[in-house]
């Protein structure tokens, strides 16, 4: 690592900028992976470390710290039977926080059953290691911990839809995300990352207009997606823009060939551009 413990917060302001993605784990007709950061070749990760089981997430976050990942993300834990969390979200990210130098990420999401307040996340924010929060709530959250604690953590959402007002309204320079940066461009066609690049140089009306360029993509997308299958429809995608997706793993569903027929009709007419490897997966 680049940094201990109490250099964390300053060096993830330095260098946690722009679009970080949390991809879909590629998997080969067996359900075999690699798993490796030496797989990515030098460029910066941040690593999921989360489970139920505060020792696992322990011993991930140790793991990702001595393979040489950037930064870890820990998912707020589901709570059952529990109505005032606060006190026990704060010692959980402390006791993690005091097992390692890495720089932590916070991920609060309805799928926990609460959502941490931004008074909460706030609170955590004076861990010393703790950098950073991808925070999936309304905007008005966002908004309010950003206002609290921006100049303590690096606030981020997953929504793509939302990340140009983020960068021009409340000044973020980091996207915390998922599948967007590998779902809605491509080698030849990066128009996430040329208007992400031009509202953080302060161009905002050529930088929405880009950005508003991708709207038959988002559409395209949005349409086809059926209930309850997300990842089996963006493993689709991924394939057909010519990149490594595979199967999902049980009990999540595959997309029946009706379903994979219509969104390969949408990708078509979304506009997207591909380069030569993609165009022949397509065609396939």
């Amino acid at each position: 690592m680049n940094y201990r413990r109490r250099e964390a917060k300053d060096y993830a302001r330095q260098h946690f900028k722009g679009i970080w993605a949390a991809a879909l784990t590629p998997f080969a007709p067996n359900l075999a992976l690699d798993e490796a950061v030496e797989e990515l070749g030098g460029h910066r990760t941040i690593m999921s470390c989360s489970d139920q089981n505060l020792d696992t997430v322990i011993d991930l976050a140790k793991h990702a710290q001595a393979i040489g990942a950037d930064y870890i993300v820990v998912h707020a834990p589901v709570l059952h039977f529990s109505h005032e969390q606060d006190d026990t979200l704060y010692q959980y990210y402390r006791t993690i926080s005091e097992q390692v130098e890495i720089g932590i990420a916070l991920w609060s999401h309805p799928d926990s059953g609460y959502l941490m307040s931004p008074e909460l996340c706030a609170r955590v924010a004076d861990i010393p290691n703790v950098v950073a929060i991808k925070y999936s709530v309304p905007r008005d959250m966002y908004a309010r911990l950003t206002r609290l604690a921006g100049d303590k953590i690096l606030v981020s959402t997953a929504s793509e839809e939302e990340w140009f007002d983020n960068i021009v309204e409340l000044g973020w320079r980091l996207y915390l995300c998922s599948s967007p940066p590998y779902l809605l461009q491509t080698k030849a066609d990066r128009r996430m990352r040329e208007y992400t690049d031009l509202a953080l140089r302060g161009e905002i009306a050529r930088a929405k207009a880009v950005r508003d360029s991708l709207d038959p993509v988002r559409a395209a997308l949005r349409r086809t997606r059926p209930a309850e299958k997300f990842h089996a429809h963006s493993k689709c995608w991924q394939e057909l823009l010519g990149q490594t997706a595979g199967a999902v793993r049980r009990p999540l569903l595959e997309l029946t060939l009706a379903e994979r027929d219509a969104t390969r009709r949408a990708f078509e007419s979304c506009g997207l551009r591909l380069g030569a490897r993609g165009e022949r997966s397509s065609a396939a």
